[in-house]
């Protein structure tokens, strides 16, 4: 066993690392991960990383085929191709989607998008590369996902029997979401609206395993920001609007009315919160990005021969030259695309340092904070600002161009960076996993490189699929509804997509709801000076209340089995935790992440599947392809939601297994809600004299 600090496989022995069966789960496990990724971020503006699952499913599928000789190797690069395609996904999807919101495109362009994918995932990839040694060797930053995945690898190498778990996850996800989705056999949210005092007031809620998994696995403390931010939104600002301008008579019923004050006012309210919640993230940690970028400008690399294995990446200099090509692609691609020679110019040259900046600042927040904390959506909507600066002067001022040409420049150079700053982080944690597993880096870093390339290939048919069968972004719907949904219920909602849609429209059309968006800036402000999370709020305002309500559940079962696990160790939630309780409560959150995990993939995957036959009926309408069509009827709301809450109580099984043995749950959830209450109590009272 290895000794703290060092690799698990030590640097003088050669096991197998990068074989052919290695390549080929990897390019399947990756294009999966893709494809659910982009449905769940596309959904609800959020994804989840792809590198713990997938290692549990690469070792499940070397070990179930019966391969001989499993390495601890071969499951790292598995799961660092599969993660790569998962990463490459959440830069595409927050920025690809917008061109459809300005209605530059009508559907989604398999090349432009292919190739905005691999130069940003490419350019990413090379730049972190670069970095490796400087942030993972000298600084050795933690990068706590990295640290997570290597516990994964190594129990699976013990043999830990709890890591089929997320296999029967996956599958219950995958029931739940084939039901619900396709068969439609129960309703997928239950909602409705009440008048009251001259106004109306919305409650609700998506039944999504996927959303609550989310939940569970970003935690009571994110969750509940996220459900401030819908509350917000929906119970707050619609209400007031209403009770001053009334509610429209669109003929949709009250929760169409109550959603049309919404999607037209109060989400630019959420525009003018993630703006502001943005500049200030990036703003707030500039220490952190200042001393990162200095440490990697002033880096040096080391192409030695007699390095140790697991300490020779792939050459620098073939990187360096990889990346000049990338950018003169990048100038080729932008002049293709704007047909402008001048714009081109100036794009690529200001992307390549700036993509290098973020590279190198996603990197170094990923190895502090993780790369799910990493502030990549802050750092597309700060390139935004500053390309649109930059698109003004060069192609508006300058060149004379067309406001729609203006707003395809600014798009494509956003597109690239923010692919760029999404694949860095995760790149940066999977090289982690290598480093403490005792990979060797120059392979893994290969593996990688095949994951880029596969995600930028399956990511343009994915969001295609998807816009055909449910079309992306409410506002692309209603420039362009589906015959089979006029009214864009099924719409997905891409957040972010929404929300940069609108601010390059406000920038160069003037089209932006000013008002409100200043309304989200007072907002984010007051939500600044009381030190809370803006970005996450802002998101809540952002998505309707009905996609909180789950994700707030997941974060309170969390809550309470994390509690439940300290109460059964230390006797009490008060005090200084006890090592043990500590190891109590990870093992637990790691069952439920791992459960939770599989829930979003199976669910996610039905999605689309579920695309797939719709796209297909659409095709052959004669054929009866339609899964809704199969079986006859849907379920009232209760019968759904009793239909829902079962595969909830199944979560908490699953999940709670991983409790101590000693205690129950129904008094440990007495224990946690009254602590809660007495915390709730010490808030709102007054002070004493």
């Amino acid at each position: 066993m290895a000794e703290l600090g060092e690799p698990w496989i030590p640097a003088k022995s050669n096991i197998s690392e990068f074989t052919v069966r290695v390549v080929i789960i990897g390019i399947i496990l990756g294009a999966l991960m893709t494809a659910a990724n982009a449905y769940l971020g596309l959904y609800v503006g959020m994804t989840v990383s792809a590198s713990i699952p997938a290692a549990v499913m690469s070792m499940l599928i070397l070990r179930g085929f019966k391969f001989k000789d499993v390495t601890i190797l071969e499951n790292n690069s598995v799961q660092t191709m599969a993660s790569a395609g998962e990463s490459l996904a959440a830069g595409v999807i927050f920025t690809v989607p917008a061109l459809l919101v300005l209605g530059i495109w009508n559907e989604i362009n398999w090349l432009d998008t292919f190739l905005i994918a691999i130069l940003g995932g490419m350019l990413g990839t090379m730049f972190t590369i670069a970095l490796r040694r400087l942030f993972i060797v000298e600084e050795a930053l933690p990068y706590p996902e990295g640290v997570a995945c290597r516990e994964v690898l190594v129990a699976g190498e013990k043999g830990g029997s709890g890591l089929i778990a997320i296999i029967y996850a996956l599958i219950i996800g995958a029931i739940y979401g084939w039901m619900v989705k396709a068969f439609k056999a129960t309703h997928a949210e239950i909602d409705g609206v009440a008048s009251f005092i001259g106004t109306r007031f919305y409650a609700g809620g998506e039944m999504s395993l996927a959303l609550l998994s989310v939940g569970y696995i970003v935690g009571l403390r994110i969750a509940s920001f996220i459900f401030l931010g819908g509350f917000i939104g929906f119970a707050i600002l619609v209400p007031i609007y209403g009770l001053i301008n009334g509610f429209p008579n669109s003929g949709a019923g009250p929760v169409g009315d109550y959603f049309s004050v919404w999607s037209t006012q109060i989400r630019y309210v959420g525009v003018g919160s993630m703006v502001v919640g943005g500049v200030y993230t990036l703003w707030s940690m500039r220490k952190t990005i200042f001393e990162g970028l200095s440490k990697a400008i002033g880096s040096k690399n080391s192409d030695s021969d007699d390095l140790l294995r697991t300490e020779k990446d792939l050459p620098l200099d073939k990187v360096m030259m990889v990346c000049v090509v990338l950018v003169v692609l990048i100038f080729l691609f932008y002049w293709y695309a704007t047909g402008n020679l001048v714009m081109a110019l100036a794009g690529a040259l200001f992307l390549a340092v700036v993509a290098f900046f973020f590279a190198a600042v996603a990197g170094y927040i990923a190895g502090v904070v993780g790369s799910s904390n990493s502030p990549v959506s802050g750092m597309t909507i700060a390139t935004l600002l500053f390309t649109i600066g930059l698109v003004w002067v060069v192609g508006g001022l300058i060149m004379g161009m067309e406001q729609n040409d203006m707003m395809v420049a600014t798009m494509f150079i956003a597109a690239i960076v923010a692919t760029s700053a999404a694949i860095a982080g995760d790149v940066m944690q999977d090289l982690k996993t290598g480093h403490m597993v005792g990979a060797t880096p120059w392979r893994q870093q290969t593996a990688e490189i095949i994951g880029v390339t596969v995600g930028a290939i399956v990511i343009g048919p994915v969001l295609s699929l998807l816009h055909d069968a449910f079309r992306i972004s409410k506002t692309a719907c209603l420039d362009n509804p589906l015959p089979s949904d006029p009214t864009c219920d099924y719409a997905l909602f891409a957040p972010q997509a929404e929300l940069i849609g609108a601010i390059v429209e406000g920038a160069f059309g003037g089209n932006l709801n000013l008002q409100m968006v200043l309304l989200g800036v007072i907002i984010a402000i007051i939500l600044i000076r009381l030190k809370m999370p803006v970005m996450s709020v802002a998101i809540g305002i952002y998505l309707p209340l009905s996609l909180s309500v789950p994700i707030m559940a997941g974060g309170i079962i969390s809550h309470v089995l994390l509690s439940s696990a300290r109460i059964r160790v230390d006797g009490a939630l008060d005090g200084n935790i006890s090592p043990k309780a500590e190891r109590a409560v990870k093992e637990v959150q790691d069952k439920g992440v791992l459960i939770g995990a599989g829930f979003i993939a199976g669910e996610s995957l039905m999605g689309v599947l579920l695309a797939v036959f719709i796209v297909a009926d659409s095709k052959f309408p004669s054929v009866g392809l339609l899964p809704s069509d199969w079986i006859g009827g849907t379920l009232g709301n209760l019968f759904s939601f009793i239909f829902f809450a079962w595969f909830v109580a199944v979560f908490i099984f699953l999940s709670a297994r991983a409790l101590p043995v000693k205690g129950n749950l129904l008094n440990d959830l007495l224990h946690v809600a009254s602590d809660a209450s007495r915390k709730l109590r010490g808030v709102f009272s007054l002070p004493k004299k």
